[in-house]
């Protein structure tokens, strides 16, 4: 039976369940064809994009979202050229909040005068990223470079049997039926008696099994044993009943956690979380450049952030996920991370740091559950990762011969 949290009590799985489980409003105007969403419902990776307008732009003006029969984002500048570089990832990827033209790819596109197709999906993670790349790397939209940008939630979306439990944790939604943005999706875990990471299909096939999940029992029963469930309640200072697999994946990556100690318990399941992230994403790579490079294509990584872990950089906080790049240098990964060309930048400003990163940013609004890069930030963007593009690519591009 499903409860209601006392006031005196600390959040628990059935709590945070009950809160989310999904409303059938939303999940009909997701499902119905004739009704205007920014997504449509694939078994695989959740969602996949949807030709679209959303007044969620700069100065609240509507964005045009447009999509080619390949699956990538409309092509604007040298679109009838040949392609030899994708993009995959989420939002920073897709460039959500600014219309087709007004991404980095296609302001880049423009500079180096040759075309950039941009694959990215708003609230993907890696593993969903990489499972859209093996959908059209081997077919007609192949091409010889490959972005993979991982943004610094990424890591952790990868193991989310629904990221919507996460994303939607601490929000109040109105009666008017609102955009999903999180479906259950394949996605990650790591199998303890096996030893390593194991791929998970969604737990839905069809619109019928996501309707089900509306119903609070059925989305109770799904998840109310999941380890990720349980170690995002520890992360939010929640309890839960058992942390003895929690305890296990630690000593399985060979990590000190104390979950037992109610002060400190907070701060040490929100590392353990990112550092089972960061697993994943390397179980990604690892499998993901080998492919690859069986195809003769070379991949890139590309790192993106929000502004929590540049105000973490600029207050000389350790980089959470140092871990992560030491792995990227040790594995000789060609890779760009964006933060110290963002600290660079924001040192050319004499703003507030917050003043500087409203000046890059669109606020969230419809789909958008982060905010994300405006059309001057996208071109910065394109120009700080110009030069390690250009580079790259051989022979250059058209504009660099």
């Amino acid at each position: 039976m499903i409860g209601k949290k006392k006031m005196d009590t600390k959040e628990t799985v059935e709590d945070l369940l009950c809160r989310t489980t999904y409303r059938k409003i939303d999940i009909e105007k997701f499902l119905d064809p004739q009704r205007t969403t920014w997504s449509r419902f694939d078994p695989e990776l959740g969602y996949v994009l949807v030709d679209c307008l959303q007044r969620d732009g700069v100065d609240r003006s509507l964005t045009q979202y447009r999509y080619e029969p390949g699956g990538h984002r409309k092509m604007v500048n040298y679109a009838d050229q040949p392609c030899r570089l994708n993009t995959y990832g989420n939002s920073f990827t897709q460039c959500h909040q600014v219309s087709d033209g007004e991404t980095w790819q296609e302001q880049l596109a423009a500079h180096l005068r040759e075309p950039i197709r941009n694959y990215g999906v708003g609230g993907w993670g890696v593993y969903t990223a990489y499972l859209q790349a093996r959908r059209v790397e081997e077919g007609d939209c192949g091409a010889e470079y490959v972005i993979l940008n991982i943004f610094d939630d990424d890591h952790t979306r990868n193991l989310d049997a629904t990221r919507w439990i996460r994303c939607r944790a601490d929000v109040v939604l109105p009666d008017a039926p609102q955009p999903i943005n999180g479906t259950p999706w394949s996605h990650l875990r790591y199998d303890l008696d096996k030893g390593h990471f194991v791929k998970r299909p969604g737990l839905c096939n069809s619109g019928d099994d996501l309707r089900a999940l509306c119903d609070p029992k059925n989305f109770y029963e799904a998840f109310k044993d999941d380890t990720v469930v349980k170690l995002f309640v520890l992360g939010r200072g929640g309890d839960v009943d058992n942390i003895d697999e929690l305890e296990a994946l630690a000593e399985a990556f060979e990590i000190s956690v104390d979950l037992r100690d109610p002060a400190k318990r907070r701060d040490e399941a929100m590392r353990l979380h990112f550092e089972y992230g960061f697993r994943s994403s390397q179980f990604i790579l690892e499998e993901m450049r080998p492919w690859l490079e069986g195809l003769g294509k070379k991949l890139m990584v590309v790192l993106t952030y929000g502004g929590r872990f540049v105000k973490e950089e600029v207050a000389g906080v350790e980089r959470f996920d140092q871990r992560f790049l030491d792995y990227l240098k040790r594995n000789n990964y060609l890779y760009f991370d964006s933060m110290p060309a963002i600290i660079d930048d924001y040192k050319l400003y004499n703003l507030s740091l917050d003043d500087y990163l409203r000046q890059l940013h669109i606020p969230p609004s419809e789909a958008a559950v982060w905010s994300h890069y405006d059309p001057i930030a996208n071109h910065k963007f394109a120009f700080w990762i110009k030069d390690v593009i250009v580079d790259w690519l051989d022979p250059k591009p058209p504009a660099y011969r």
